[in-house]
């Protein structure tokens, strides 16, 4: 470990539970904002888009220490905590789309408890998500993050979508419900591994290792394994528009965001 200025050169190895945002509020989400809406869990962090139905991402922590035994509740359910005059996304607006309700922050990342399992059903964690991409391509992926875990790592995650369109298994769709949700052309995920410890945004240095990848919301992105999908973080900034790891000196986020990870580590 290379500690950064002003870093603590001591670390707590036993795994907690720490800021979901820490690495940087990507879009400058606030509550003034309806189409980049501001939403504080305590599982997960998101902006919620009303006008897409769906969220622009979520963004949370990963350690053992959010990890336990608690079965998937399968409880999707709409947001009761968004404003009440705006539309309400419901269970039944995905049924027979041929798009599965997709999860951003995964219900396995958050079986410590049934009230953080019970917050990833919540339909603002949910997009259209093609059903081959949501159960081979993109699970592959939170299922290598999970193993990390196994090294002694913790993890920062931010998932979002961009676009409109994908081709679920009924075809090629840009809306659900009426117009109510749209279904975005890409799922993307940034992922910053760390050793387990504490003080994390000062033991972020110029080696720590950081994935990023942009998947096509199709039936045929599962043809390939996840890796294939990988790009530098510049890269989805470009296609996003959104500000990565925020919350680090610009001078290391340079170095960090122009990497490609090879994701076979």
């Amino acid at each position: 470990m290379i500690p950064q200025p002003g870093g603590s050169t001591t670390n707590n190895t036993q795994p907690t539970r720490d800021n979901n945002l820490a690495m940087g509020n990507p879009s400058g989400a606030s509550v003034g904002d309806p189409n980049n809406y501001l939403m504080v869990k305590s599982a997960y962090t998101l902006s919620y888009n009303r006008r897409r139905g769906i969220a622009n991402w979520v963004s949370w922590h990963l350690s053992t220490a959010w990890k336990g035994t608690v079965r998937r509740g399968n409880d999707f359910r709409a947001d009761a905590t968004l404003p009440r005059d705006w539309p309400v996304i419901q269970t039944a607006d995905y049924t027979n789309t041929g798009f599965d309700r997709g999860h951003l922050c995964p219900s396995d990342d958050r079986d410590g408890s049934v009230e953080d399992n019970s917050a990833t059903f919540l339909l603002t964690n949910i997009v259209p998500e093609a059903p081959r991409h949501n159960r081979e391509v993109w699970k592959e992926l939170e299922d290598y993050c999970r193993n990390l875990l196994n090294g002694s790592n913790e993890l920062y995650i931010i998932a979002g979508t961009t676009g409109t369109g994908g081709t679920g298994s009924n075809g090629e769709a840009s809306k659900l419900a009426d117009g109510k949700i749209t279904v975005p052309a890409s799922l993307w995920k940034v992922i910053v591994v760390l050793p387990v410890g504490s003080n994390d945004l000062q033991r972020v240095n110029s080696n720590t290792r950081v994935i990023a990848v942009n998947i096509p919301n199709r039936q045929t992105a599962a043809d390939k394994p996840w890796y294939a999908y990988t790009l530098s973080i510049d890269d989805l900034e470009r296609r996003t528009g959104y500000d990565f790891l925020s919350n680090l000196p610009a001078d290391l986020q340079q170095i960090l965001e122009s990497r490609i990870d090879g994701g076979v580590n």
